[in-house]
């Protein structure tokens, strides 16, 4: 209770501070967009979330750097918890377009950097809309890697809900392999259920070997979900 309540003082100026902080970012992100400066804009991504991360006093423990190939393209898969969840793979790996949830998009400040870094939103699943991001997913998989949290949501009990599967349709129609990424520590450093932040705790980014398409292609959709799901597990913990 005493911590609870001290974080709880701490998390208000915090938020102003991180804002803040990303106002000044989306600023110079704005001005490398106008002249056309793609890849310092992911470079400006990298320094900024590290930089959230740091501003709070907290640092990344990140493992299994080295299974990430810059020259090949992934469809990045993490489980997902927390509002930092981009924040912190970002941190690691940047130079990915993201597919999440619509309602990132009304975040202050945080939306603009999304928008930067070609963020496709989730809408409601009507025909045309389906069609509208899935068009705009394979465009952005043709260019650089895709990430996405497959839950669809930020777990509220601390447990990997079940995975949607509607990332195989874009694993199907591109040559691009699947990238687990196990994220753990963020259900207890700021969950979707709870205002405060929990500085005290330890913040982890593990990066699993990529599972290359040929091993996936002929499972159906099932299995494939279960192969992920299974890989990201085995290195959860709440």
């Amino acid at each position: 209770m005493i911590f609870s309540g001290l974080y709880t003082i701490l998390t208000v100026p915090v938020y102003g501070i991180l804002y803040v902080f990303t106002a000044l970012g989306v600023l110079m992100a704005m001005f490398l967009s106008i002249i056309n400066a793609k890849r310092p804009v992911f470079f400006l991504s990298r320094i900024w979330a590290k930089s959230v991360f740091l501003l709070m006093g907290k640092s990344i423990h990140v493992t299994g750097r080295e299974n990430i190939n810059k020259k090949d393209k992934y469809i990045l898969i993490a489980n997902h918890a927390s509002l930092f969840d981009i924040v912190a793979i970002m941190s690691v790996y940047p130079e990915v377009s993201w597919f999440g949830h619509e309602r990132l998009l009304k975040v202050p400040v945080l939306s603009s950097f999304l928008k930067m870094t070609d963020y496709v939103p989730f809408r409601d699943p009507t025909v045309t809309n389906t069609r509208h991001m899935l068009e705009q997913l394979m465009d952005r998989a043709n260019n650089r890697s895709v990430a996405l949290f497959p839950e669809g949501t930020r777990t509220t009990s601390g447990k990997i809900n079940p995975f949607f599967r509607g990332f195989i349709y874009l694993f199907r129609s591109r040559e691009i392999g699947l990238l687990p990424v196990t994220l753990n520590g963020f259900y207890d450093f700021k969950p979707k259920t709870r205002f405060y932040i929990n500085f005290g705790k330890r913040l982890e980014v593990i990066i699993h070997k990529p599972i290359p398409r040929e091993d996936l292609i002929d499972k159906d959709d099932n299995e494939i979900v279960e192969t992920v799901k299974t890989v990201i597990e085995s290195a959860y913990h709440k």
